[in-house]
């Protein structure tokens, strides 16, 4: 069992960080819906600078099998190789504001050191507050604002954005991990889940990268540009809409999710009483994506290329 200092190594002529930072964790790896934290990771490489500090051990974390590194083959040789990366940055906010950075894969293995070693920078570094996000699916309509839910010990954030509040069990994942023995260890930490629309899930999908975005400049104060995230929805959602105003039943399975979505928000069903999501009720994915690839189905030759 490899101890916590065995997990990584620290990056020579790694900037100095200040203390009193928040930090920010998105770990891939889990459901991930809508590829919200692996498109969110990529645009905060692309947007905030990070400059690495820790670089954690792949051959101790990772099961290489399972997630397989790509290479680049090119004609007769192998040019690059590109390794999973799992890495604590120092990065800058749109007006400049530090912040620590812990993003990458989630790992395979040695959970318990993995969480001991980032409980041992949190000390180090004075953290000021924890904030992670992931995304499930939910039978949810896209028209309606994407939902949370919030764990963790900061009670105003979950009073004011927590809209689905169950009494569960639920895989875990080792960001649960985390904030579980980060509230053990009496640190300000919110955990917000993404509720994707179920039919989209499995699509790179703006408004889940918007979403965890906004939830995590509202737990740290930070700034994000998002204006090409933006420029991408209203894209994505023209295409989207030109599927559904093409089948009749697909509109009615959407507005069947609606009505549900509504009924639910408001507090109670149609007869009254409280009101919840039943899987039961609503169409599921493979039924909407069935619908959606007969409607792919009657259109013509070149009908894509248009839109695209």
């Amino acid at each position: 069992m490899p101890s916590s200092a065995e997990l990584y190594e620290s990056i020579a002529g790694a900037p100095d960080v200040p203390t009193g930072l928040p930090l920010v964790i998105l770990l891939t790896g889990f459901t991930d819906a809508g590829n919200a934290v692996s498109n969110l990771i990529e645009h905060l490489y692309a947007t905030t600078e990070p400059q690495p500090l820790i670089a954690f051990d792949n051959d101790v974390l990772l099961d290489y099998r399972a997630r397989r590194p790509v290479i680049v083959f090119d004609q007769d040789h192998l040019s690059e190789y590109r390794p999973a990366r799992l890495d604590l940055s120092l990065a800058h906010d749109a007006l400049g504001q530090p912040f620590l950075l812990l993003s990458g894969y989630e790992p395979d293995f040695a959970w318990n050191a993995f969480t001991e070693s980032v409980v041992g920078f949190i000390d180090a570094f004075q953290v000021s507050t924890v904030s992670w996000v992931h995304s499930i699916a939910m039978p949810v309509p896209h028209t309606r604002p994407l939902g949370t839910t919030v764990s963790g010990n900061r009670r105003e954030l979950a009073a004011a954005h927590s809209v689905w509040r169950p009494r569960t069990q639920v895989p875990a994942t080792v960001g649960h991990l985390l904030e579980y023995r980060l509230v053990e260890h009496e640190v300000q930490v919110a955990g917000f889940v993404l509720l994707v629309p179920h039919y989209l899930a499995d699509t790179d999908y703006p408004d889940t990268v918007i979403a965890a975005a906004d939830k995590l400049m509202l737990a740290t104060g930070l700034v994000l540009r998002m204006d090409d995230v933006q420029a991408r929805r209203d894209e994505y959602f023209e295409r989207v809409d030109e599927q559904l105003h093409g089948s009749d039943e697909l509109m009615q399975m959407v507005h069947t999710l609606e009505r549900r979505y509504d009924a639910y928000m408001a507090g109670r069903d149609e007869d009254g009483e409280d009101a919840a999501f039943d899987e039961r009720d609503l169409p599921s994915a493979d039924e909407l994506a069935a619908e959606l690839e007969r409607y792919l189905a009657t259109r013509r030759p070149g009908d894509d290329e248009k839109h695209s």
